[in-house]
């Protein structure tokens, strides 16, 4: 009988879930677990409810969980925990953060950069087993450079401060329909304001090709290029990877970046789970 592997990648909103039975593999989404904000019996319920009915009668032997949140110890016991308690039958349980699986994902069992822009932005130097360097992630208050928390917040700038040109503006409040009170209100006394923030770097996406949309993005890539990449020795000596939506939806200047500060640029997945079903298969 082959053995069944359950791997997952998990953020604060969501988690995707694949599960490996030889040569076949089913994806599921659930709603993300963020073990700084859900006990052990919350994480265990919503395991549960989610994910627990779409696997069926399937008797999962091991388990590769990596998640936002997971490289404080106390959190990793949480999650540990309530995967024991949903998956008896599972003899192996490894609990580690999302940038260990995006290192793993990105860098296989080769030394490499890895890089995540997603809704935040974190970056490490894996050496093929472990990370060995990581910049410090200061979060989306004070870094987050290159994230969509970071490029959102310059097009709400942009927008507060009138700086957007008469064509742009038109734009903005044609797609929003907000204002200055109800923006403040949002990011200063709403729950999660970075996610918030993070939704407004669409309107870059869909307006590419005009010159103030294009420095928006290269300028806050670049400030994650020279804040993080530039720190590592290890840049200008092996590949530099990246994963998450950002980095995906603006590859073109991800790469033309690279090749200023001559550096080579290795793979740019939207998400991290291909990589590590490649890793554990």
């Amino acid at each position: 009988m082959s053995s069944i592997t359950l791997i997952a990648d998990s953020g604060a909103t969501k988690a995707e879930w694949c599960l490996l039975k030889g040569k076949k593999k089913k994806i599921i989404f659930t709603q993300g677990i963020s073990p700084y904000l859900m006990t052990t019996e919350q994480i265990s319920k919503l395991l549960q409810k989610e994910l627990k009915p779409k696997l069926k009668k399937e008797v999962v032997s091991q388990i590769f969980f990596y998640g936002t949140g997971c490289s404080n110890p106390e959190n990793v016991k949480h999650v540990k925990l309530a995967l024991k308690e949903v998956f008896p039958s599972a003899k192996k349980i490894v609990v580690d953060s999302d940038l260990m699986g995006a290192a793993k994902a990105l860098c296989g069992h080769d030394k490499g950069v890895a890089c995540i822009l997603g809704t935040g932005s974190n970056s490490c130097y894996f050496n093929g087993k472990r990370i060995v360097k990581n910049s410090p992630g200061l979060g989306y208050v004070l870094g987050d450079e290159g994230s969509g928390a970071f490029l959102g917040r310059k097009v709400i700038q942009h927008f507060l401060y009138n700086t957007f040109d008469e064509d742009l503006m038109e734009r903005f409040n044609a797609t929003y329909n907000t204002n200055r009170l109800e923006i403040l209100d949002n990011v200063y006394r709403q729950p999660l304001p970075n996610r918030y923030m993070a939704s407004f770097a669409l309107f870059l996406t869909e307006n590419r090709g005009h010159y103030m949309i294009e420095n928006i993005i290269e300028d806050s890539l670049n400030e994650f290029f020279f804040n993080h990449l530039y720190k590592y020795r290890e840049s200008w000596l092996y590949p530099i990877h990246f994963t998450g939506g950002v980095a995906y939806a603006f590859r073109d200047v991800v790469s033309e970046l690279c090749s200023t500060y001559e550096l080579q640029l290795g793979k740019i997945l939207k998400n991290p789970m291909e990589g590590l079903i490649e890793y554990h298969s």
